[in-house]
């Protein structure tokens, strides 16, 4: 099915047109993470890939139609995936692993491949390019600094104990290191009253 893997990352480029904080260098990303993780952590990339080519393909009717973009995600994916004829128990892994990688989800992943795609999806919150998406969520949200702050604070320093690989786990203490360091330095140059942006 290695074949396979190209189509869904065509769909995946025809269907998320739009940059911002989760556009198309975001999926890069998250997939480059998940085949260093995958790879180390054994697990069967003709689930994780699939997963992580598609687990925010919902991001951009989110907002219009009110569905959690993990859930409608998932639907989308499994739609897909059946018709390119994928493998109908991986399609049932991939949507899982979908579903549970949000940080805010209230479901757990219980596989492995669900388990690395949590884990790329947060480190890619942490660090440099976390701060970085930051700024971008701050503008697509009509904010300034401190609401990027407040993000950090509410969500990004909680993410180092949130990895659940031991791959990940070492992936995340360099870039949590760094956020600290960032907002320290940040929040001397500027200190920030609170703000309401969630």
């Amino acid at each position: 099915m290695d074949e396979k893997i190209p189509l869904i990352r065509d769909y995946v480029r025809t269907t998320l047109t739009q940059p911002g904080s989760h556009g198309l260098d975001h999926i890069r990303r998250v997939v480059s993470l998940c085949e260093v993780i995958g790879k180390e952590e054994n697990a069967d990339m003709m689930v994780l890939l699939p997963a992580a080519l598609l687990h925010d393909i919902a991001r951009p009717t989110e907002t219009q139609e009110g569905v959690p973009h993990e859930e409608a995600g998932a639907r989308m994916a499994e739609r897909y995936l059946r018709s390119i004829a994928y493998d109908e128990e991986n399609i049932r892994n991939i949507t899982h692993a979908i579903r549970t990688h949000r940080y805010r989800s209230i479901r757990k992943p219980e596989t492995l491949e669900a388990r690395i795609l949590s884990d790329a999806d947060k480190l890619d919150a942490m660090g440099a390019t976390g701060i970085a998406r930051t700024f971008i969520r701050a503008g697509e949200h009509h904010g300034e600094i401190q609401d990027a702050v407040f993000h950090m604070h509410d969500k990004l320093l909680n993410l180092n104990g949130l990895m659940y690989t031991q791959t990940a786990k070492r992936l995340a203490e360099k870039r949590h290191r760094y956020l600290c360091t960032f907002l320290e330095t940040l929040e001397e140059e500027n200190p920030l009253p609170d703000t309401q942006l969630k």
